[in-house]
């Protein structure tokens, strides 16, 4: 093991389970939740390595575990793999004790099924039946798992949980694609026997070994950061119930945080989980970031009173996150989705923490100043995140203490939070620089829609009429062709390129005048610019004879006065 704890090795099944190693699913990790697709992927995957030209072996992905003594495993991530390929072994022991009941080569399939057994499984007593498990699975399947699989008793059908259906459905599954794969002749057995002898090594994992919870976070931030898509959710869940769990706590406890977990869970999804737990802790703590907040959770929940509270706020924080990145939430008023409608258009983060400690002290009982502060948020975002693209870190640092602010009581009403929140407002003349130099490529989809939102703000603006930036009626015109033709050789060919993205160089035009112009020469683009709809778009031939770098300048000049008079807040 490594000074940093943490120990990566590419292992076959084989090596793992036939090792005398012992695994764990940790009691409060999620149940057994594998269906058909899964179970049909992972026999389709088997099947095509045996094939005539089948691959030689097949990788199962990466296996997080946790040890302090390398022995006994706790299973961070990869329990559902784990335990399918358990099952399918036990589906073929069960497979192997019906040729031997059956009277099919029985001495050498009983033998078979006692070797596959010891190897991948574990010892069962022969007296007792009771079993000495190579793998145990979470407080609620593991009881079904020892007791009917891994003995291979008759498997019961009634009074069972969720989980412990699709146990025993997983097994049945693989029973009958086994029984279609061999058959049931005197050859059977072997046919069985040099099937599994071969998987066991084709099978074959990434094994990341840590010591403790911390080094598993630690790994799947990592992981995560690769593109390794992996959850930390349980790594939390399976920490706070460690905390929550003792001699003197009751099951009716137990089974209630578990139905509040699996609201919080089933409300986010795996995937938000880790986004969200670090948004609802910064929106009253001090700023934690995605690489430490699990150590400092861990630091700071360390009794079961405060396990207990954590999970509360969670599932009344969870509510709120989601309702703040969905701007069409029913709870939202026409301002409040508008702005959040703008954060969601920018791809701005960073006021998460912040508006969802404003919800918690204003919405109910001060709407008005969420309201308020809500929309103050969105003028800033794109003023400092989308047209003077500014350092987000010190944004989110400012963010954090704001939230911490209206948390404690020390930032109790609108005009304090508001002049706090000015440290991160450009004022009117870094904006105008800023702005009269932007440029946003169009080719990117999200650049396009700011522009549209941009350009059609400014249309509102100057002419006093709304009009919907998402109407499919009308699209952006670059007056400067992205592909300009002979017409526009006037312009520098190496100026073209930073040119044609400036927001000077783009309008809103309805689509069929845009289509009949396309890539025509300035003079005759004007006639259709002429006769717009759009007043910013009209201007174009009321004020420039010629379109080249200088026009371009001052238009966006222009322009940003304007931008200026629309984005803005007075502290």
């Amino acid at each position: 093991m490594s000074a940093m704890n943490f120990n990566t090795s590419n292992e076959t099944f084989r090596k793992l389970l036939g090792n005398g190693m012992r695994y764990r699913v940790p009691p409060f990790q999620r149940d057994y939740s594998w269906t058909d697709d899964e179970w049909d992927d992972l026999w389709q995957d088997i099947v095509a390595m045996f094939d005539k030209d089948g691959e030689p072996a097949h990788y199962m992905g990466y296996l997080v575990l946790q040890s302090s003594d390398g022995k006994q495993f706790d299973i961070i991530d990869g329990q559902q793999r784990i335990t399918t390929i358990s099952v399918l072994l036990l589906a073929g022991l069960s497979l192997l004790q019906d040729f031997a009941d059956a009277g099919k080569d029985t001495e050498n399939n009983l033998k078979r099924q006692s070797q596959l057994q010891a190897s991948y499984i574990g010892y069962v007593d022969p007296v007792t039946l009771v079993s000495h498990p190579k793998l145990e699975l979470n407080r609620h399947n593991n009881n079904y798992y020892q007791t009917y699989l891994v003995s291979l008793e008759k498997l019961p059908m009634r009074g069972l949980n969720a989980s412990e259906h699709q146990l025993r459905k997983a097994f049945n599954w693989f029973k009958e694609q086994l029984k279609n794969r061999f058959g049931s002749t005197d050859d059977s057995g072997t046919d069985f026997a040099v099937f599994i002898d071969s998987l066991v090594d084709k099978l074959f994992f990434t094994v990341i070994t840590v010591t403790d919870e911390l080094n598993a976070f630690k790994v799947f931030e990592t992981l995560n950061a690769r593109g390794v898509q992996l959850s930390a959710t349980d790594l939390l869940k399976n920490y706070l119930f460690s905390v929550v769990s003792s001699d003197s706590t009751h099951e009716n406890e137990i089974k209630a945080l578990e139905d509040r977990w699996e609201r919080i869970v089933g409300l986010l999804g795996d995937e938000r989980f880790s986004e969200f737990l670090r948004v609802f802790w910064n929106s009253y703590h001090r700023l934690a970031r995605k690489a430490e907040l699990f150590k400092v959770i861990r630091k700071e929940v360390t009794t079961r009173e405060k396990a207990f509270q954590l999970l509360r706020e969670m599932d009344e924080g969870a509510a709120v996150y989601m309702a703040l990145r969905d701007p069409h939430d029913h709870q939202w008023n026409k301002e409040e989705k508008a702005a959040l409608e703008q954060l969601q258009l920018f791809n701005v983060r960073q006021p998460l923490a912040m508006l969802m400690a404003s919800y918690q002290s204003f919405f109910e009982h001060q709407r008005a100043s969420f309201t308020r502060i809500l929309q103050a948020v969105a003028v800033i975002s794109l003023r400092y995140n989308v047209i003077c693209n500014l350092q987000s870190n010190d944004q989110e640092r400012l963010y954090n203490e704001v939230a911490r602010g209206i948390s404690d009581g020390s930032l109790p009403d609108l005009k304090i939070v508001l002049n706090a929140l000015s440290a991160v407002y450009p004022d009117d003349k870094q904006f105008k620089a800023s702005f009269a130099e932007k440029e946003l490529r169009t080719s990117n989809s999200r650049n396009k829609k700011v522009v549209r939102y941009i350009l059609f703000a400014l249309e509102s603006q100057s002419s006093g009429e709304h009009l919907d930036s998402e109407n499919k009626a009308y699209n952006l015109e670059h007056i400067l062709p992205e592909n300009p033709d002979e017409s526009w050789t006037h312009i520098d060919e190496a100026k073209q390129d930073r040119l044609i993205y400036r927001l000077a160089n783009m309008t809103p035009m309805e689509v069929a005048a845009n289509r009949k112009i396309g890539n025509q020469s300035f003079e005759q683009k004007c006639e259709a610019f002429a006769g717009s709809g759009f007043k910013i778009t009209r201007a174009i031939p009321e004020h420039y004879e010629v379109w080249g770098e200088k026009e371009i300048e001052k238009r966006q000049i222009q322009l940003a006065k304007l931008a200026t008079s629309i984005w803005r807040l007075d502290f």
